[in-house]
C-alpha cells in the first residue's frame, strides 16, 4: 500500500502529468453531467416504454455505452457511436478509392483532409440516428405520457419537436467527439476509448447491486460471490490476452566506432497478439448498432423478422456476425499497424537481422508469416469473449450484469484501462520512477529492452 501511494505522489509531482490527468478527469465529468440534461419535451421520469424496450436487445447496449443516456433522453443519448461508425466508413473508402487513398500518403495535410470528411459524415450519420431514435420515442407506446409536446393536436408541434432534438442530440455527439479529441492530443490516454469506457462503468455499480439483490431472492449470496469468482477469473483471461506478445529474436551486428563497440547483442520485437486493441470491438459493435437504426422506423409488430434476430443481443446470428466482424476488423487494424516490409528495412539500415533468415524480402515475409498466425487464434479467443454474455445470460444471470460477465463492455473496460496506464508508465519510467505496474513486473504491453534500436 506504501508503494503505491508513493507511485500516486510520483504522478503528482510531474507537473505534465498532472496536468493531462487533471484536463482528461475534466472532461469526462462535463460528459457525465451531459448525459443527465434532458431533451425539451421530454419528461426523463416517465419515459418508461423506452426504458422496458433497453432491458433485453440491441438498445440496451447502446444505452450501456451512452452510460443510460440513451434511455433518458439526455442530448448526449446518441453517445460517440455515428463518429465511429463514421470513422469505418471512411477508413474504408479510403481503401477502396484511390483519390483517399492518395490523400492517406500526403502526411499530416491528408490526414486533416480525412477528419474533416469524418466531421462532416458523422453530422450526417447523427441526423439520421437522431431522427430514429425520436421517431422510436414518439412510437413507443407508454411514452405518451413523457413527451410534453400536444401529442394529439397540431403536426407542427411534433415536427418541432423532431426538429429542436435532431439539431440538439447532432450538437451532443459533435461536442462528444471534440471532447475524446482534446482528450487523446492535451490529456492522457485514447479520447474516443476513455468516453465510451466512463459510460460503460457508470453503469457496472447499479448491474453489480442489481444482481445482487437477483441473487438473494434466487440461489443465495454464495452463488453471487461464486459469480464474481468467475467475472473475476475472466477479467484476468482478458488481460492476458491483451498483453499477451510473441517475440521475435533479432542479433545485430558488431560495429566499431572509434574506441567505442556498438551491436553484438541480442533483441527482441514483440508482437501483440491483439495489437489491434480494441478497436475492432467498438467498430463491430458500431456496425451492428445499425440494425438498431433501421429498426426505429418499425413498431414491434411490423418488423421484419431478420430485423429482429439482428437485434436481439442473444441470438445466434447477431453474435455469429460479432464474430465475423471482430475476425474481420482484427485483422484489418493489424495490417495497418504493421508493416513488414518497412520493419525489415529498419532491420537491414541498423545491421540488424533475424537468426536463420535473409535480410530484406524474406525477413518481411517471416514477419508477416508471424503476424498472421498469431492474430487468428487471437482474434478468435477475443470473439469468444465476446459472446460470453450470451452463456452468463443462459446461466440466469440478470441481463444488466451479464453485459458486464465478458463481452463488448469488459474487453473494452480492459482495454482502455491498460492502454492508459502504459502511457502513464511511459510518463514515470522518463522521469526515472517506478512505473505503475514495477511492483512483480512490467506491462508486456511497453517495448522495454524490445526491438529500441529499431524505429517502427
Amino acid at each position: 500500500m506504501k508503494k503505491i501511494l508513493e507511485t500516486f505522489r510520483h504522478i503528482w509531482a510531474i507537473e505534465e502529468l498532472r496536468k493531462r490527468i487533471t484536463y482528461t478527469l475534466m472532461l469526462l465529468v462535463i460528459y457525465r453531467l451531459g448525459s443527465y440534461i434532458i431533451l425539451p419535451g421530454i419528461d426523463a421520469e416517465m419515459l418508461e416504454g423506452l426504458l422496458g424496450q433497453t432491458k433485453n436487445n440491441i438498445l440496451g447496449l447502446i444505452n450501456t455505452f451512452a452510460g443510460g443516456a440513451f434511455a433518458r433522453g439526455a442530448i448526449f443519448a446518441l453517445g460517440i457511436m455515428p463518429y465511429i461508425s463514421a470513422s469505418i466508413f471512411m477508413q474504408l473508402v479510403s481503401i477502396a478509392i484511390p483519390s483517399f487513398q492518395r490523400l492517406q500518403k500526403e502526411g499530416e495535410e491528408g490526414r486533416r483532409k480525412i477528419n474533416q470528411y469524418t466531421r462532416i459524415l458523422t453530422i450526417m450519420f447523427t441526423a439520421v440516428q437522431a431522427y430514429a431514435y425520436l421517431n422510436n420515442i414518439i412510437g413507443t407506446p407508454g411514452n405518451q405520457g413523457a413527451l410534453l409536446f400536444n401529442y394529439a393536436g397540431s403536426v407542427m408541434s411534433q415536427s418541432m419537436f423532431i426538429l429542436t432534438n435532431i439539431c440538439l442530440l447532432t450538437a451532443g455527439t459533435m461536442f462528444t467527439m471534440w471532447m475524446g479529441e482534446r482528450i487523446t492530443d492535451r490529456g492522457i490516454g485514447n479520447g474516443i476509448s476513455l468516453i465510451i469506457m466512463v459510460g460503460i462503468i457508470a453503469r457496472m455499480p447499479a448491474a453489480i447491486v442489481g444482481e445482487f439483490l437477483f441473487r438473494l431472492t434466487k440461489g443465495g449470496p454464495i452463488l453471487f460471490i461464486v459469480e464474481l469468482v468467475i467475472w473475476f477469473m475472466v477479467i484476468l483471461f482478458v488481460i492476458l490476452l491483451t498483453q499477451g506478445t510473441r517475440k521475435i529474436s533479432i542479433n545485430y551486428a558488431k560495429r566499431v566506432v572509434g574506441n567505442r563497440q556498438y551491436g553484438g547483442a541480442r533483441q527482441y520485437l514483440p508482437i501483440k497478439i491483439l495489437a489491434a486493441g480494441v478497436m475492432p470491438i467498438i467498430f463491430a459493435q458500431a456496425i451492428l448498432f445499425l440494425p438498431a437504426t433501421i429498426g426505429s422506423f418499425y413498431t414491434e409488430s411490423n418488423a421484419p423478422g431478420w430485423l429482429m434476430s439482428m437485434m436481439n443481443p442473444n441470438g445466434f446470428w447477431h453474435n455469429a456476425l460479432l464474430v465475423f466482424l471482430i475476425v474481420v476488423f482484427t485483422y484489418f487494424y493489424t495490417a495497418i499497424i504493421f508493416n513488414p516490409v518497412q520493419m525489415a528495412d529498419d532491420m537491414k539500415r541498423n545491421n540488424g537481422f533475424i537468426p536463420g533468415i535473409k535480410p530484406g524480402k524474406n525477413t518481411a515475409n517471416f514477419i508477416d508469416g508471424v503476424i498472421s498466425r498469431i492474430t487468428l487464434p487471437g482474434a478468435i479467443f477475443i470473439s469468444i469473449v465476446a459472446v460470453l454474455p450470451v452463456f452468463a445470460s443462459q446461466a440466469n444471470i440478470n441481463q444488466e450484469f451479464s453485459q458486464f460477465f465478458g463481452g463488448t463492455s469488459l474487453l473494452i473496460m480492459v482495454g482502455v484501462v491498460l492502454d492508459t496506464l502504459q502511457q502513464i508508465d511511459s510518463y514515470l519510467l522518463m522521469r526515472k520512477y517506478d512505473g505503475l505496474m514495477s511492483g512483480g513486473g512490467k506491462l508486456k504491453g511497453r517495448m522495454t529492452n524490445a526491438y529500441s534500436q529499431v524505429d517502427i
